[in-house]
């Protein structure tokens, strides 16, 4: 059991010291106006890659994202849900 901890943790460790920085953005969403709105945004922005969590709420029209900074950046979140038919924009 030992040895298979070991042997996971050589493999781990090194993806996370590959890994970038992660950063989070929220984005202001336009458009959402049904329980199937959100669903459709979080779609589009885990289709973006380095992209590792997406929490959309409908109620706020708010979109946070947490993102590797190496492989995505704000503005291929904001793409991702405006071709999705939510234009967004990044809070400051």
């Amino acid at each position: 059991m030992r040895n298979a901890l070991t042997a996971t943790l050589a493999l781990v460790v090194p993806l996370l010291v590959l890994a970038g920085e992660q950063q989070t953005a929220i984005l202001d969403v336009q458009n959402m106006t049904c329980g199937v709105c959100p669903i459709t945004v979080r779609k589009a922005l885990q289709k973006v890659p380095g992209v590792s969590e997406a929490k959309v709420d409908l109620d706020g029209k708010t979109a946070t994202v947490r993102f590797d900074a190496a492989r995505a950046d704000v503005a291929a979140l904001v793409k991702a849900t405006t071709e999705a038919g939510f234009p967004s924009t990044a809070r400051k």
